[in-house]
């Protein structure tokens, strides 16, 4: 979780001095016009700054993506912002909501820039009251969200009901879509959290919603251009979400671009099917698959049911792991270092520190026992198969 660093203003200045540096009446008084009008949080940042001649101050997230900034501050990149939260510099001060650890805002003043602690505090809490509107008006969408994604998962999708729910939440005029599915592993703001990181993406349009089991999916809406690269974009700030809470692993799965509605519960199954590849990769590997990374054994067997894998191991391997508590992890060990030499005698035996003669035995002893000749591709490749699951 990113704590509130140091530095962190989230108290009252008390005392009668803190009313002198208050904001005035006037900014105030335009500042709650503003709010009540329906300005943006970039416009209400504007005018609270104003007064002060608009110093430099960003409106962050806890992944340090810029939700808004003055017109004097620089853009501030999301590695670069998060940094600057984590170690303190300069001002920052919570804006209160019932945020997660993913989506908190922050108000965040470089180092040098001098504003009352109280003026700031009122500003907080302006924003605080724009973030509370603007949930629950996202809170009221969630329902066309739910229905989104299961009318994409329906076993026979319905054209109508398609259509209608992608119109429901905004997105019946993508020009393309991409589907992610990811899980939150020890925690249930799996919402927030992948909410938080499409929202990285330039000009995407998503919805958000409970998936099957433990899975949070997203439709997302954007342009061809802009479809081809977010399965790379998501891996670059995925990062910066899992240090919002790094006891929790996260995992995801991206599908290819798609441009009808139609093609939606493809795209699903896609990203499903990349989203179980993710979870299964060795320790290390990324956390976001792409579905056209797909293209080993290994990841092809990512979405074959583990006790299917389980089954089609013990079926081929079985008899090997039967051999004895000392023949079969040797026969297994000759085997793999057989398959992955290429089923070269010499390098095999060079690897292994034996005889070439001990390894032409015991790669005999495996097709006795496997019923399967390792000289022919289709009994090498159910045996590396084997391996693998």
């Amino acid at each position: 979780m990113l704590h509130a660093p140091d530095g962190v203003l989230d108290r009252p200045v008390a005392g009668a001095a803190a009313e002198v540096d208050a904001l005035p009446e006037n900014v105030r008084e335009d500042l709650d016009r503003a709010l009540e009008g329906g300005a943006g949080a970039g416009e209400l940042l504007h005018r609270a700054f104003a007064h002060l001649g608009a110093p430099a101050c960003h409106l962050l997230t806890s992944s340090g993506r810029t939700v808004a900034r003055t017109g004097g501050a620089a853009r501030l990149p999301a590695p670069r912002a998060a940094d600057e939260l984590r170690g303190g510099r300069g001002t920052t001060m919570r804006v209160e909501s019932e945020s997660t650890a993913f989506d908190t805002w922050y108000l965040h003043l470089p180092e040098g820039a001098r504003v009352p602690p109280r003026v700031l505090e009122e500003i907080s809490g302006l924003l605080g009251r724009y973030r509370r509107r603007r949930d629950r008006h996202r809170a009221s969408r969630e329902p066309a969200a739910g229905r989104l994604v299961a009318a994409v998962g329906a076993l026979r999708p319905d054209p109508e009901r398609l259509r209608g729910a992608l119109e429901s939440c905004g997105l019946a005029s993508g020009s393309a879509y991409t589907v992610v599915t990811a899980v939150l592993e020890h925690g249930e703001d799996g919402i927030a959290a992948l909410g938080e990181a499409l929202a990285h993406l330039p000009e995407a349009v998503f919805a958000v919603a409970r998936g099957a089991g433990d899975e949070v999916t997203a439709v997302v809406g954007h342009t061809l251009e802009a479809a081809a690269g977010a399965g790379e974009r998501l891996r670059e700030v995925w990062p910066l979400i899992q240090d919002c809470r790094p006891q929790s692993a996260w995992h995801a799965g991206v599908s290819g671009p798609v441009g009808t509605p139609a093609a939606l519960n493809g795209a699903l199954t896609q990203s499903r099917y990349a989203l179980a590849a993710a979870r299964s990769a060795a320790p290390g590997s990324t956390p976001v698959v792409v579905q056209g990374e797909l293209s080993g054994v290994a990841l092809l067997l990512a979405g074959v049911p583990s006790e299917v894998r389980a089954i089609f191991r013990d079926t081929v391997l079985g008899p090997l792991l039967g051999a004895g508590p000392k023949s079969g992890p040797m026969l297994l060990e000759t085997l793999r270092a057989f398959l992955s030499h290429d089923c070269s005698w010499a390098r095999t035996a060079e690897a292994l520190h034996i005889h070439v003669n001990t390894v032409h035995y015991r790669v005999r002893r495996i097709e006795l026992l496997t019923g399967r000749d390792l000289s022919r591709l289709d009994n090498r490749l159910d045996l590396r198969t084997a391996l693998l699951c």
